[in-house]
């Protein structure tokens, strides 16, 4: 057996909220391998299997009595290039920026806006991430995942994704499928998305009037730093709630009473909300007890000023939900997993 099985070691370190709690086995796959001999040591020895990757959607609270196998496998690869653009596969443990960072350099457009978000490559499906008027479904092709089940491989298209907002099949069937690899179609010609949040009004302030990706990248960069803090030096999980879907006759019941309430109209008849509007209109922007606590500059981050557990994490979030909900009818949703 080449995977290296490890008793009680710290998960500090694994979770970017730096919540201190302890993996009763821990692991890290490098290969498809490793990752069947987890399913088999889990297996053999009657233990849940909990994969992680960067950590960064992660709520620890409490120790885990499981194998904890961290997704290490590193590796990018063209694999398919015609004029027009390039399929590019990337392992599941490759870092999520880095990798975008790479495809750009590359001369590869699509991945731009998604810059600066934390996590690795195989994360990402689970809950389509996006930003900026972007998600992960719009440049994904496909992907291969591990069934827990009997260590086959199946290859998913874009439709067996069944990717939703934060949402996803692997998020829906979190026992069931182990991403290894994913595949992402980019373009060589750039069809940017400007419109969304202060983007192009950061452009226009650099003085670029005709931005490349990379431009788009760096101004992204730019404006998440300024708003989300660096999980190195304060812990979090960056956005911790959905921006919630509500009816259109509740968006305007809402906008009624509170004329400021942002919202976006969704094609399906539905106002997407905006949760960090909601929290900061309740008081709770810089919100502080102990050392957990709710961003200075960006309401929807909660985190850790040092030794915050995760129950008191949870703790507050679930305070959070029950102020929304009465001051405004609005049901708030976690987006971090909770273990």
């Amino acid at each position: 057996m080449t995977l290296n099985v490890q008793t009680n070691v710290s998960l500090k370190a694994y979770n970017t909220f730096g919540v201190e709690v302890r993996a009763r086995y821990f692991a890290e796959a490098f290969t498809d391998d490793d990752v069947r001999e987890a399913l088999s040591y889990s297996a053999g020895h009657d233990l849940p299997l909990m994969v992680i990757g960067g950590g960064s959607n992660l709520l620890l609270t409490q120790d885990v009595d499981a194998l904890v196998l961290r997704m290490a496998s590193r590796g990018t690869r063209i694999t398919h290039e015609d004029c027009g653009g390039a399929i590019v596969e990337a392992e599941a443990g490759e870092p999520w920026h880095p990798f975008v960072l790479e495809t750009l350099a590359q001369g590869l457009a699509g991945l731009e806006n998604l810059s600066f978000i934390p996590g690795t490559v195989g994360a990402a499906p689970m809950q389509n991430i996006g930003a900026y008027g972007v998600e992960l479904k719009d440049v994904f092709h496909s992907l291969i995942a591990m069934d827990r089940h009997n260590g086959e491989l199946r290859e998913f298209t874009l439709a067996d994704c069944a990717f939703g907002y934060r949402d996803s099949v692997f998020k829906q069937q979190p026992n069931r499928w182990l991403i290894l690899r994913v595949r992402f179609k980019l373009s060589f010609s750039a069809s940017l998305h400007l419109d969304y949040g202060p983007v192009r009004q950061r452009l226009e302030e650099q003085g670029i009037k005709e931005p490349s990706p990379m431009h788009v990248s760096r101004a992204i960069c730019a404006i998440r730093s300024e708003k989300l803090p660096d999980p190195a030096t304060l812990g979090n999980a960056g956005s911790f709630f959905k921006n919630p879907l509500v009816p259109a006759e509740q968006f305007a019941f809402i906008k009624s009473a509170w004329p400021g309430v942002v919202g976006y109209p969704q094609a399906d008849g539905q106002v997407k909300l905006a949760a960090g509007w909601l929290i900061e209109q309740a008081g709770w922007k810089g919100f502080r007890e102990g050392d957990a606590g709710v961003h200075a500059l960006q309401s929807l981050v909660l985190v850790n000023y040092g030794q915050a557990s995760g129950k008191q994490l949870l703790a507050l979030a679930q305070r959070i939900q029950s102020d929304i909900l009465e001051r405004f009818g609005v049901a708030l949703e976690m987006e971090p997993n909770l273990y």
